[in-house]
This record gives structure tokens, sequence and C-alpha cells, in this order.
């Protein structure tokens, strides 16, 4: 009798599992969603003004803050880069491709701080409960303290000496005449039909704006998804993932890196990439250690799309503001990651900013206010 018992209650046990895990792909789905969501909202809100920040002429240093503000109002650094590879093409920023090229270099580092914004939005949902909360935030902003550290070194060598826009102009040379290459995601494909319905409803209610609709709409899926699936994950797999992800794909960094980089090629977008780790770290299945790396194998990823777009018009100037794009991030990793010293300041930068946020619950707002908005938008209109 106690083996019939012992049996069923193992069937169960069982069936109960494959539930949870059923849950799991419904409440990632949701997750997915709820970003694609986000991202539809704020270029439905923001790409006009984003259009006409780019369409003005600045220097390098307000190129740089353009790129932040632009990006981070549209939430999609592919859509910056788009923007600019046209306006090169058209001759937005001048005559002479290879110095159309150089101007559109600080906005494109722009870019890659502003699209982090999105995964530090996602940590947010983990702020009710403090331990989780300072993991995720702390693996949130290691992305925005690496791209902002390489912007500070590289910058000043890009507008002395051109390191990056010479480069990709040279790439570019050699890719010319290339044929065309696409390549569809089947996340976004398996998504876009749920961000395109929820989307079209929100636009369609009369009382609100349907855009400020579909925010709060995704932020309600957003924040939804994150808690359960944050218990969901530590109720049934915590131990196992964890061993899973210590022994296989985040054994070392040169796994991590390339998992962030084939996987956001896969999703073509490293705000998913890079929300995706967040409610892991804060489950506290990985480390920061562990997530540095797989972000910065995010910033390659999510140039490729751009550059295969680019190979279509066999031009020089849009192939090489795609290739600028991917030789900043390599170059980033080249002086950041492989010297230990500077490698640990993003590390160290986000532990301190996630210990502070946890003490002050109001300092991560600021921190989203001040970096990806107050800031550049104050400094474009004194300078300017």
């Amino acid at each position: 009798m106690d083996s019939v018992h012992t049996e069923a209650y193992t069937v169960g046990h069982r069936l109960f599992n494959y539930l949870k895990v059923l849950a799991i792909f419904l409440v990632l789905y949701f997750f997915l969603v709820s970003i694609g969501l986000i991202g539809a909202t704020f270029k439905g809100l923001g790409i006009g003004i984003a259009r006409s920040l780019l369409e003005s002429p600045a220097g390098p240093i307000i190129g740089l803050f353009i790129g932040i503000l632009s990006t981070s109002v549209i939430q999609s650094s592919s859509t910056t880069t788009s923007l600019v590879v046209g306006m090169v093409a058209a001759g937005t920023f001048g005559a002479d491709p290879h110095a159309a090229v150089a101007n559109a270099v600080p906005i494109i580092m722009g870019a890659n701080i502003g699209t982090s914004i999105t995964n530090t939005i996602v940590s947010l949902g983990h702020i009710v409960h403090k331990a989780e909360f300072q993991r995720a935030f702390a693996a949130s902003v290691v992305h925005d303290f690496f791209n902002i550290l390489a912007v500070m070194i590289l910058l000043p060598l890009q507008i002395w000496f051109g390191i990056i826009s010479n480069a990709a102009n040279a790439l570019a040379t050699l890719f010319t005449g290339s044929g065309s290459f696409t390549f569809h995601s089947p996340i976004k494909a398996a998504t876009a039909p749920a961000v395109e319905w929820l989307h079209s409803l929100s636009l369609s209610q009369p009382v609100i704006n349907g855009e400020w609709l579909t925010l709060i709409l995704a932020l309600l899926l957003l924040f939804f998804s994150l808690r359960n699936l944050t218990r969901l994950i530590r109720s049934l797999v915590i131990h196992r993932l964890e061993a899973f992800f210590d022994t296989h794909i985040f054994k070392t960094w040169i796994r991590a890196m390339g998992f962030g980089a084939f996987l956001t090629v896969l999703v073509q977008s490293s705000s998913i990439t890079t929300s995706l780790v967040v409610p892991l770290a804060g489950a506290g299945i990985l480390q920061l250690e562990q997530i540095f790396p797989y972000t910065l194998g995010s910033n390659i990823g999510t140039t490729v799309t751009a550059i295969l777009a680019s190979l279509v018009s066999g031009t020089h100037a849009p192939l090489a503001v795609a290739f600028s794009h991917l030789l900043f991030n390599i170059f980033g990793i080249l002086v950041i990651w492989f010297i230990p010293p500077i490698r640990q300041i993003p590390l160290r930068l986000s532990r301190g900013l996630a210990g502070l946020a946890v003490k002050n619950r109001i300092v991560p707002f600021v921190y989203l206010l001040s970096v990806f908005f107050l800031l550049p938008l104050t400094l474009i209109f004194l300078v300017r």
C-alpha cells in the first residue's frame, strides 16, 4: 500500500513539475511581449522627437548625448542606428562619406548607452524585495557602466585620431558590393502578433492616449511576469539550473560572451537579451561576474542586424556606420575586459550603486531620469 502511495505521489509530483515548466514558458512569453510593448510604445511616443534630434547639426559631444536621449526615448539602438544610416546615406551629415561616418560615430556610441535603459527598467520589477532587487539592479547597470566607460576611453581617441571611423571606412571598402543577407528572428515572429494586437487595442480606446495606455499595460505585464517568473524558477529548478549554467553556458567568460552574442543575433534585440538575465540574477541563479561578459556579447550581437541590412544597399556610408557600431563594441571589450584593473571598474560601480539603491529606493528612479533623460537633454540645450 505504501508503494502505491509513493508511486502516486511521484507521478503527481512529476505532473506538477511539468505544469510548472509550461507555466514558466507561458510567463516568459508574457515577459517578452511586455518588452516588445514597451519598445513599441516608446517608438510611437518618441520617434518624431528622435528624428528631429538626429537631424539637427551637432559636434561630437552633443552627438553623443543626442544618441543617448534619442535611444532612451524610443528604446531601440537598432532604430537609432537605422535612422542614422538613412541620414548618412541621404547626405544629412555631409556630402563627404568619410566625414559623415565620423560625425555619426558619437551618436552610435550614445545609442549604445541609451539602449541599456530597458534592462534597468526591468530590474525595478524586483524593487519590493531587498536582496532580489540588489542583485537584479547590479546586473542591469553593469551594462550601463561598461558602455559609459567605453565611451570615456574611446570618444577622445575617435575625436583626435578617428580610430573607429577610419577602421569602419576600411571595412566598408572591403564589403562594398556584397550581396544582401536577411535573417528573421523566431522570437519576434512569435511575440509580434500579441504585441501588435495589444498595441492596436490600446490605440483604439478613446478615453486615454493609446500610447500611454499601452505603456501602462506593458509595465503591468512586465511586473506580473517578473514576479511569477522568479518564483517559478526558484521553486522548480534553481539548483539544477544554477549547476547547468555554472558547468555549461556560463562556465567561462568566452562561453558567456559567445552565448550573449548568439542569443542577441537570434532575437535581434540586445534589450531582450540583457533583460532575460535580470530575473535570473534576482533569483540568485547567475552572479554579476557571469552576467558581465554575457552583456558584452549582446553588445556584439546587436550590431549584426544593421550590418546585414546595410549590405543590401551595397554603398559605402551605410556599411561604414553599421561597422562603426560593431567596432566600438569590439574596441571597448579589448580595452576594458582584457585589462583586469579596468574590468573591475564596472563591477564595483554597479555593486556600489545597487547598494545605494537598496538603502534608498528613490535612487534607481533618479538614476534613470538623470542619466538617460535630464542630463543629455540639459547638456544638448545648454551647449546649443
